[in-house]
């Protein structure tokens, strides 16, 4: 059974293994090359469990295989509501329903969090995420043209969206 625990400062070099093994594929990030440990401090320390959290994912092992996190969207008080969402799993898990996992367990988190919309900006020619988060309710909402120069290649970059019952004080 996959599990969601917060992560902790201790987990900051599995998270930063796990986001290198992306870099090489060129398919879920704008990093060329690894990042450190060091590098990734300052955003680690600006997720807060109770408003945007980072989880880790864990398989039936308790090995983490992956994390999930939500950051601030556009940074500006008028969208505390909305958030970010980042899902990255180590290269041995994909393909085994861990993405669609972490998708079912951040929205069953929402009303806990306040967020009514999430926000995802995933490379068009990343099908495997265009796929998920699809499945999952998400439309694009956004289309960039070639903003992102990977490996001498223009690549496009999309902003899917999806919107929850609106918060209510």
């Amino acid at each position: 059974m996959t599990k969601f625990t917060l992560a902790q400062q201790k987990d900051l070099p599995k998270i930063v293994e796990i986001y290198n093994q992306a870099i090489p594929g060129r398919l879920a990030t704008a990093d060329l090359e690894p990042v450190s440990v060091a590098a990734k401090q300052a955003w680690f320390e600006a997720y807060t469990p109770n408003q945007r959290p980072l989880w880790l994912i864990q398989d039936e092992l308790a090995q983490t295989i992956g994390w999930v996190g939500l950051e601030n969207f556009y940074g500006r008080p008028a969208y505390q509501h909305t958030a970010e969402i980042s899902i990255y799993l180590a290269t041995t898990a994909a393909h085994h329903g861990y993405g669609s996992q972490a998708l079912d367990f951040v929205e069953s988190q929402l009303n806990r969090l306040q967020l009514d919309t999430l926000v995802a900006f995933i490379f068009h020619h990343n099908i495997p995420s265009q796929k998920l988060f699809l499945h999952h309710g998400f439309q694009q909402w956004g289309h960039l043209p070639e903003v992102a120069l990977l490996d001498d290649q223009l690549r496009d970059l999309d902003i899917l969206g999806k919107q929850y019952p609106k918060i209510t004080a």
